[in-house]
C-alpha cells in the first residue's frame, strides 16, 4: 500500500471523527489534529503520505500550512476541506500545490476516489524517484541465439509469464538471468506495473532488511525518515531478488513470511502492510546443496522454487557465438563511436575455441575490449580480442588429466564432466596466478564473488588477494 500514514487537519469534531474512522477502517495510520500549530508538530516528528486539511482553522488559514509544505524536501499530498466550496477556491487551492478539494459534507464514496487516486499517483512517484537512481538496462536487453536451448528457453518462458507464479531463475554467473528476468516481466499481466530489482549480493547484510522491507523513522541509526522498501515499490508489479541465495537466514524467514501471506512489517514498525507482488529469483549456485549445507531454508527454498528455469551455459550453444559477437560489435562501435565492418575468420575461430567460463558477459566485455582495440582496417583480429592463448598457461599446473586453460581436451585423456571441467580450469588459475584472486577472475572472466564462492564449494580457503576486490 503506497499510502499508510495520513494526518487530518480539522477543528469541527463530527467530522474529524467521522474521517479519522473511515481512514482507520481502511487500515491507515492516522494522526486527527485540532490546529495548524498542532499539524506542525506532528509533520516534524514523522513523514506522512497524505494532509487532508480544512480550510478554515482556529489559528490560521489552512492554505498557510499548504503552501509552507511545498517548500520541504518530501511533500505529502494535501486534500483540502471546505463547506463554502466555489470553483475559484478550488482552482487557487490547486494553484497551491493541493492533489485535491473536498467540500463538506462528503460522501464515503468520494473520499474512497480520492484515496485510490492519491494510491495511484504516490506509487508512480515512489517508484519514479526509485528507477531514477538506476542505470539504463533496457539497452541491449534481447535475447539473442537460435539454438535449441535457446529455443526451448522462449518457449518456456512464453508458457510461464502469463501465470502469477513464483519462478526460480538458475544459471552461471554471465549467462543473462536478469534478461529472462525481464522477458517474463514484458510478457506478464503486470508488465504496466511496476519492476523492482534488488542485488541481494551487492547490498551490506545490515542493511537489506531495510532495503527489503522499509524502515521506520528512527529505526536505526541513520534513519532520518520513513523509508519504503523494495516490496512496498513492487505493490502490484513484480520483484527481482537477484542473488537470493547470498540472503541471511534471518532475512530468509522474513521473506518466507512475505511469500506465504504477502505482507511485511517495516523494521522498527509493528504495522503489517499488505503487498501484492509477484516474485522472480535469481541464483548462480545449486540452492540444493546450499539447503543440504544449512546455508539456505529449506521450506524457502520450496516457496522459491515453484517453476525453475534453468539457463544454458554459453558453452552449451556455442552456434549462437557469432549472432552474439555481431550484435556486441555493433552495439559497442555505436556506443564508442568506432568504425568496425566485421569480425575476421580467423578471430571468429578463437571465439568459437575458447570455453567462455564468464558466459556471454565474458563474450561481450571481450567484444566491446577488440572494438575499442579494432585498427583502421575496421576488421576484428585474434590479437584484438585478450583471450589467453592455449599455451599461456602450463597444463603441468592442473593435475592429470587435464584441460589446458581455455583449450581442448587432449585426444588420449578420457572426457570429464563439465562440472569437474570448471573446477580443474578454476583451480588452475588460482594455481598460475600464485593465489591472486583478482588476476584470476581477469583469466576466467568472472567475478570476485563468483569465484568466491566456487572455492567455497570446492572446499578451497578463497582468502588470497583481496586487489580489486569490488563485491560483484
Amino acid at each position: 500500500m503506497p499510502i499508510d500514514k495520513i494526518v487530518v487537519v480539522e477543528d469541527d469534531q463530527i467530522v474529524r471523527k467521522y474521517l479519522e474512522q473511515q481512514l482507520r477502517n481502511r487500515r491507515y495510520d492516522v494522526a486527527s489534529v485540532e490546529t495548524i500549530a498542532d499539524a506542525s508538530e506532528v509533520l516534524s516528528r514523522d513523514n506522512f503520505d497524505l494532509i487532508f486539511l480544512d480550510v478554515r482553522l482556529p489559528d490560521g488559514q489552512g492554505t498557510d500550512l499548504l503552501q509552507e509544505l511545498q517548500t520541504r524536501p518530501q511533500k505529502p499530498l494535501v486534500v483540502i476541506m471546505s463547506s463554502f466550496g466555489s470553483v475559484e477556491s478550488a482552482v487557487a487551492c490547486m494553484r497551491e500545490g493541493a492533489f485535491d478539494y473536498l467540500v463538506k459534507p462528503f460522501s464515503s464514496d468520494q473520499l474512497e476516489f480520492v484515496l485510490r487516486r492519491a494510491e495511484e499517483i504516490t506509487q508512480l512517484v515512489k517508484v519514479n524517484r526509485y528507477l531514477s537512481h538506476e542505470e539504463d538496462e533496457e539497452m541491449g536487453s534481447e535475447m539473442i541465439g537460435r539454438s535449441q536451448p535457446m529455443q526451448n528457453l522462449r518457449a518456456l518462458i512464453r508458457k510461464v509469464a502469463p501465470t502469477q507464479a513464483t519462478v526460480l531463475i538458475q544459471g552461471e554467473s554471465g549467462t543473462g538471468k536478469e534478461l529472462v528476468a525481464r522477458a517474463l516481466f514484458r510478457q506478464s499481466p503486470r508488465a504496466n506495473n511496476p519492476f523492482i530489482k534488488i542485488n541481494c549480493a551487492a547490498v551490506p547484510e545490515n542493511l537489506i532488511e531495510s532495503e527489503f522491507f522499509g524502515h521506520e523513522k528512527v529505526a536505526f541509526t541513520g534513519a532520518m525518515n520513513k523509508r519504503e522498501g523494495r516490496f512496498e515499490l513492487a505493490h502490484g508489479g513484480t520483484i527481482l531478488l537477484d542473488e537470493i541465495s547470498e540472503v541471511s537466514p534471518q532475512v530468509q524467514a522474513k521473506l518466507l513470511r512475505v511469500l506465504q501471506e504477502r505482507e511485511l512489517e517495516r523494521v522498527g514498525g509493528n504495522r503489517t502492510i499488505k503487498v501484492d507482488v509477484r516474485v522472480l529469483a535469481t541464483t548462480n549456485r545449486r540452492l540444493e546443496e546450499s539447503v543440504e549445507r544449512k546455508e539456505f531454508r529449506q521450506d524457502l527454498y520450496f516457496r522459491l522454487n515453484v517453476v525453475p528455469i534453468p539457463i544454458p551455459p554459453l558453452r552449451e550453444r556455442m552456434e549462437d557465438i557469432s549472432e552474439l559477437a555481431e550484435q556486441f560489435m555493433h552495439r559497442s562501435a555505436r556506443k564508442h563511436g568506432v568504425r568496425v565492418r566485421a569480425i575476421s575468420d580467423a578471430a571468429k575461430a578463437v571465439l568459437m575455441s575458447h570455453n567462455w567460463p564468464g558466459n556471454v558477459r565474458e563474450l561481450q566485455n571481450v567484444i566491446e575490449r577488440a572494438v575499442i582495440l579494432c585498427g583502421e582496417s575496421g576488421s576484428i583480429e585474434p590479437d584484438q580480442l585478450g583471450l589467453p592463448s592455449r599455451a599461456s598457461i602450463s597444463s603441468a599446473s592442473v593435475p592429470s588429466p587435464t584441460v589446458p586453460l581455455g583449450g581442448t581436451i587432449p585426444s588420449d585423456q578420457p572426457m570429464l564432466p563439465l562440472s569437474e571441467v570448471e573446477k580443474r580450469q578454476i583451480l588452475a588459475a588460482i594455481e598460475f596466478t600464485k593465489g591472486n584472486r583478482t588476476q584470476a577472475t581477469k583469466l576466467l572472466g568472472i567475478s570476485i564473488r563468483t569465484l568466491r564462492n566456487k572455492l567455497n564449494e570446492y572446499g578451497v580457503n578463497s582468502r588470497g588477494d583481496d586487489a580489486g576486490d569490488d563485491g560483484e
